[in-house]
């Protein structure tokens, strides 16, 4: 199985030049598969495979190395936490400033258009903002941070590593190095040490199963990652299975499933915009493109995301354009995510439609190579998610 995501990769002949993340050799070491991804040289797969990789992490643990993604600080000048997370509210519809310290929240930038600039997890730490952000667009990222709210507030881009270990053993295999870590509940985040290394461990994840994210200094991220891949029910995951795990969850990945041709209710991402911020609420609106957003919310989009279920074995890939009737004389909307679901035990995808055509249980046509076949609207996710609520 191969990795089909489409976010910006390097266009670099010379893979020296890419970046490597602290956890590059041990990549090696382990007989990884390497590709450019977002500018990195990053593990698609170890040699056990994409589908094995994908089992183990639902039946028992898998460490991915994510480090190449964005961890950012944003502090308020004024050392007030309810300034920062008032700046931060400025650039997305999320209620920041009632998050309660040592919680987790998903969020989006957004543009003047209602678009999404990127989804990003925001922390609150004490006096500041804890962001970690998608690696390629990161860059962007920080200058429209800087540009926007780098007047009230210091922006800095940490030099850590970030690794993720997911799956049903994954809270057994860390409390053997903090205890403490099984009385975490879901986007808890807390400060500890692991094998005598101070990292920040959220309860967390992007694979659809209970799981933990850790922020490492980057000459420790080694000697962490080994003690966790030395327990015998933890095995390295690469890109690909994180791709099919994230897809099966129904989880979005930036530059597939989401751009700033999207809005977040055209993605089905309302339930990442809490009542504070919509119409009527304390803080409402406030934020780039509130206007289309919040009439969204209201009246609704004339498009939506959707999970897809392909008949058959064969699966459907992104970009494929969705048809109404079996023809193909009239488009409908396109699929953004596909693949095979090892979980599911057969191909899964995800894709927009026009409204109408959005319920579930509706069926619509994907063109593949010239034929159009069935393909049922069903609902997301297409595996039960096993969070620690």
């Amino acid at each position: 199985m191969e990795f089909q995501a489409q976010t910006p990769e390097a266009s670099l002949d010379d893979t020296a030049a890419l970046k490597k993340t602290p956890l590059h050799q041990l990549h090696l070491s382990l007989g990884a598969r390497m590709v450019p991804f977002a500018g990195y040289d990053m593990p698609v797969q170890y040699p056990a495979g994409v589908m094995k990789e994908h089992i183990q992490t639902r039946t028992s643990a898998g460490v991915f190395d994510v480090s190449h993604m964005g961890q950012v600080v944003i502090k308020a000048k004024s050392g007030k936490y309810e300034d920062a997370a008032l700046a931060l509210e400025s650039l997305v519809p999320v209620d920041i400033l009632g998050l309660a310290e040592g919680r987790q929240r998903y969020g989006f930038f957004t543009d003047e258009n209602g678009g999404i600039l990127d989804d990003l997890m925001i922390t609150h730490l004490d006096d500041h903002l804890f962001v970690v952000v998608n690696a390629a667009c990161k860059d962007d990222d920080l200058a429209h941070l800087q540009k926007h709210i780098g007047d009230s507030c210091d922006i800095t881009l940490l030099d850590r590593a970030l690794i993720t270990l997911q799956g049903p053993r994954s809270v057994e295999v860390l409390a053997e190095l903090w205890a403490d870590v099984a009385a975490m509940k879901f986007m808890d985040v807390r400060h500890c040490r692991l094998h005598d290394v101070s990292c920040l461990v959220s309860r967390s994840g992007y694979s659809g199963e209970d799981g933990f994210e850790i922020s490492i200094p980057k000459d420790k991220a080694e000697d962490v990652a080994k003690r966790l891949l030395e327990h015998p029910d933890v095995a390295p995951i690469g890109l690909g299975a994180r791709d099919s795990l994230r897809l099966e969850a129904g989880l979005c990945l930036y530059g597939n499933d989401i751009d700033t041709t999207t809005t977040p209710v055209e993605a089905a991402l309302e339930w990442g915009m809490q009542r504070a911020r919509k119409s009527g609420g304390t803080r409402a609106g406030g934020f780039p493109g509130a206007d289309r957003i919040l009439r969204e919310l209201e009246s609704g989009a004339t498009r939506r995301r959707v999970g897809l279920k392909p008949e058959g074995k064969a699966p459907v890939r992104g970009h494929a354009k969705l048809f109404a009737d079996s023809e193909g004389k009239t488009e409908i909307g396109e699929v953004t995510s596909g693949g095979f679901g090892p979980s599911v035990e057969g191909p899964v995808a995800m894709g927009y439609v026009q409204l109408p055509h959005a319920a579930v249980g509706t069926q619509v046509y994907a063109e593949v190579r010239g034929k159009y076949l069935p393909v049922t609207v069903s609902a997301l996710p297409f595996i039960t998610p096993t969070y620690k609520r």
